[in-house]
């Protein structure tokens, strides 16, 4: 399936795939820095921002994520690219490493590594939040208007919203309140988890893994447990970053990226020994 993306720069390609109910444009505030060093390819998932939903049938799991986007690869003439994810992006950032569609993995704050508890409060936290989007658009155009109104419609999401552009927050409300596949994902959710064991993601495979210290949907504890799950991991903190970083320190988060990205690209690879 065709997948909305957008794509810049020169230099080895890097993927980048965002979480649940946000847009490609959430990267926007470090593309032009990764774009100096990176052929950048930022998508739209299915179902979220512009691309289509899964076609009927197709549930939304991580095999079939890994299936659409192994074919939107083979569709731009990209083989094993970089990847680096947020959130559920960061969750399929680690299942491209284990299905050998990556030739390294950089995952900020990924999905999956959370208890029953921890689930259940995050998927709270993101229907609270969608249920807020919609709230009228001139009253979250006048709130989005003032650095306080800001924190209060974002702050569970980042640790700096105050920075971020108020014109693009009204239209990520606008994306979330519309991505069909936002209940889909999020149900798919408690059992979609992340590679568990250090064999899951073949050896050659750089990760690093990298969580705000301000995560509150994803809270930092649950980077604590990536790091004991998978031990060799380059795990990064990102100092008064929240739960999308980008935004919050568009330099830092640009660095990690790139110093995660900086390894060789491999050929194509294959499903580890447990996928088979």
């Amino acid at each position: 399936m065709d997948l909305v993306h957008e794509r810049r720069g020169d230099g080895p390609p890097l993927l980048l795939l965002h979480g649940i109910g946000h847009r490609w444009q959430g990267w926007k505030p470090v593309l032009d820095l990764l774009a100096r060093e990176r052929e950048v390819i930022a998508v739209d998932l299915p179902g979220f921002g512009a691309s289509p939903p899964l076609p009927a049938g197709m549930p939304y799991t991580i095999d079939s994520a890994m299936r659409v986007l192994g074919d939107f690869l083979t569709s731009i003439g990209v083989e094993r690219p970089h990847v680096a994810g947020n959130s559920l992006g960061g969750l399929f950032t680690l299942h491209a490493a284990r299905h050998g569609l990556a030739s390294s993995a950089t995952a900020l704050s990924p999905a999956g590594f959370y208890r029953r508890s921890g689930f259940l409060y995050a998927r709270s936290v993101l229907n609270l939040h969608r249920f807020a989007a919609r709230t009228p658009e001139p009253v979250r155009a006048r709130l989005a208007e003032y650095p306080q109104g800001r924190r209060l419609m974002f702050g569970m999401i980042y640790g700096r919203p105050e920075r971020l552009d108020p014109a693009e927050l009204l239209l990520d409300t606008r994306a979330l309140l519309q991505a069909p596949g936002f209940r889909q994902t999020l149900v798919a959710g408690r059992t979609e988890q992340a590679p568990r064991f250090p064999a899951a993601i073949p050896a050659e495979v750089p990760v690093t893994i990298a969580w705000g210290s301000r995560d509150r949907l994803l809270p930092y504890a649950q980077g604590r447990r990536a790091r004991q799950l998978l031990p060799t991991a380059r795990f990064v903190p990102l100092a008064d970053c929240g739960h999308v970083p980008m935004g919050d320190n568009p330099e830092l988060v640009a660095r990690v990226l790139l110093d995660g990205s900086s390894s060789p690209l491999l050929g194509r690879g294959k499903a580890s020994a447990e996928e088979l």
